[in-house]
């Protein structure tokens, strides 16, 4: 968990970059329980499969997991219940007309500490094809093979 300005982060879905061109990050809060919050401090909690849909004017992140706290008995809630995000509403009206007008979807991409307070950046993303995939993979290698050949220069000097 790395710390860095006053953020710790919880979870982070490195596969979103690998199947989506992210266009826009938002920041938002999530309506969490006591419990919850407890288990998020000891990093238990997974965006694997969640995604976020807009229902009624408000956004919610589905299949988020969060396990339960283990002192929390009787106040521990489903952990793959349905979570609000706490988003203006404007951001919600911007979302919503991306998704159904553009063909954009959107993705969790981290959950994080702020100070006291759990926030999630939330994507608005295009689908990557194939060779779009194919493409960034190849950047990537080139990339590390570049800085690897660099570090040896570097250490022949």
């Amino acid at each position: 968990m790395a710390k860095s300005a006053g953020i710790k982060l919880i979870a982070q879905n490195k596969k979103a970059y690998h199947d989506y061109f992210i266009e826009d990050v938002y920041q938002a809060g999530i309506a969490l329980t006591g419990t919850e919050v407890k288990s998020m401090r000891l990093g238990k909690c997974s965006l694997k499969e969640s995604f976020i849909k807009i229902e009624n004017g408000e956004a919610l992140i589905h299949n988020m997991h969060i396990s339960p706290y283990e002192q929390g008995n009787i106040f521990n809630k489903d952990p793959l219940r349905t979570r609000r995000l706490l988003l203006h509403k404007s951001e919600i009206r911007k979302l919503a007309s991306a998704v159904t007008a553009a063909g954009y979807t959107i993705v969790p991409l981290k959950v994080y500490f702020t100070k006291s307070l759990v926030k999630i950046d939330i994507g608005l993303a295009k689908g990557k094809k194939l060779y779009d995939k194919r493409q960034s993979i190849a950047k990537k290698d080139q990339m590390r093979e570049a800085s690897k050949d660099f570090k040896v220069r570097n250490l022949t000097l």
